[in-house]
């Protein structure tokens, strides 16, 4: 267990050091690899798409949502890590991003209450609930739990 904390705590650390040297080497005026939030790679979830792009296509592949708003610090910086996995385990996750501004139906249905939220669906349901900007390897645990 202490073992575990030690881990997560380093992973939150090297994440965080990342994100300075990002925001350091773009004040710098030198080419930092910046990824927003409107990251072409991954398709936005609305209201009017919910039912067909998650909880539909989450009967033949799992999908993951990310609950976010432009307001959200945290939520900026757990983008890239959502990127990352996306990328990651491309043809074995959907990944898809909800702004709970512009999609305030499909937020409160499930409860959103706090941002960032990752949502895990399988066969329609929540799996899997993540809430907080955490550690890349804390998020892919629990993705690898339910895609073996």
């Amino acid at each position: 267990m202490q073992r575990d904390r030690r881990h997560e705590t380093k992973s939150l650390l090297q994440h965080l050091i990342n994100l300075i040297q990002e925001r350091k080497a773009a004040a710098e005026g030198q080419a930092a690899e910046k990824k927003n939030m409107a990251d072409n790679s991954i398709q936005a979830a609305t209201d009017v798409n919910f039912e067909v792009e998650v909880l539909t296509a989450s009967s033949t592949q799992p999908v993951m949502v990310d609950f976010w708003a432009e307001w959200c610090r945290p939520c900026h910086m757990l983008a890239p890590t959502v990127a990352e996995i996306a990328h990651d385990y491309a043809g074995k996750l959907k990944v898809m991003k909800l702004n709970v501004d512009e999609a305030m139906n499909s937020a409160g249905r499930y409860r959103v209450q706090g941002i960032p939220t990752l949502l895990l669906f399988k066969n329609g349901q929540v799996v899997e609930q993540i809430v907080g900007a955490v550690p890349k390897d804390q998020i892919t645990k629990a993705l690898d739990r339910h895609l073996a």
